[in-house]
């Protein structure tokens, strides 16, 4: 028997690739399907619950994947956590206080929990690269483009990138945000000292930029993405480890050992 997945967000645009390789590997057991708007269909070999609670009381899952909305994410999390499943979210929307919630949970419970802004590996690519960056320049900002239907903003890649970078260095400003002239709003918002700048405009389907600068010289690294493909094989890696450890972890570097 494999690993026993119950899969939240199932009937959604990620959720559909999820289910059909999900019941194609050979490790891996689609046990329960989530969807609020298709309950009572069938995929995968399952009939699609309504709701998280239903699915876990009828069946008992290993693992737990949420690619849901941001509204229902947290409340996903936490109820699949003390029923003792291993959880991996596909969902952003997340804070930092939210995630410092789960940690907390997860470690009292006994459990994984593993979380990405980006499940790509090139995606993860960029997070370390950019990391790199951070370390001989000081001076950066993040922007994220997706389409105008994206609810959440900042994206969760871009959330996770500032996440990240705060962990090795702090970004320098001649001028802080809060002495602007003008609009301060045009700066973006801060988070962990980063600035962030949203781009909602269709045509784009998901891309996130981080921008190095120095006296005279810039680098810019810049990840995107144009179909739902790269995001299963992540979320897969990480329903196989996420079992393996206790608490939470955050972003694909962790799994690829960047």
């Amino acid at each position: 028997m494999g690993i026993r997945i119950c899969l939240a967000g199932a009937s959604g645009h990620v959720g559909r690739e999820l289910v059909a390789a999900i019941t194609a590997a050979a490790d891996l057991e689609l046990c329960a399907a989530v969807g609020r708007r298709s309950a009572g269909e069938m995929l995968g070999g399952v009939t699609v619950d309504g709701s998280l609670k239903a699915a876990l009381t009828r069946t008992q899952a290993d693992v737990v994947i949420d690619y849901t909305h941001p509204d229902a994410v947290k409340g996903h999390v936490q109820e699949a956590v003390a029923a003792g499943c291993t959880v991996v979210v596909g969902t952003s929307g997340l804070s930092d206080a939210d995630y410092a919630e789960i940690d907390a949970l997860a470690k009292q419970k006994g459990v994984g929990v593993f979380a990405a802004g980006n499940f790509s590996v090139t995606a993860a690519l960029l997070q370390h690269f950019a990391l790199l960056a951070a370390r001989q320049t000081p001076h950066w900002e993040i922007l994220d483009y997706a389409g105008d239907s994206k609810p959440d903003a900042p994206s969760g890649t871009a959330r996770e990138l500032a996440y990240q970078l705060v962990q090795v260095a702090n970004p320098e400003w001649k001028i802080p945000v809060a002495d602007t002239k003008g609009m301060k709003e045009a700066r973006g918002a801060t988070l962990n000292g980063s600035q962030l700048h949203s781009v909602r405009v269709p045509g784009y389907y998901s891309a996130v930029q981080a921008v190095f600068g120095d006296v005279g010289e810039r680098i810019e690294l810049r990840h995107e993405s144009t179909s739902y493909a790269p995001y299963v094989t992540g979320t897969l890696l990480a329903a196989r480890k996420a079992q393996g450890f206790t608490g939470l972890r955050r972003g694909m570097s962790d799994l690829l050992g960047l």
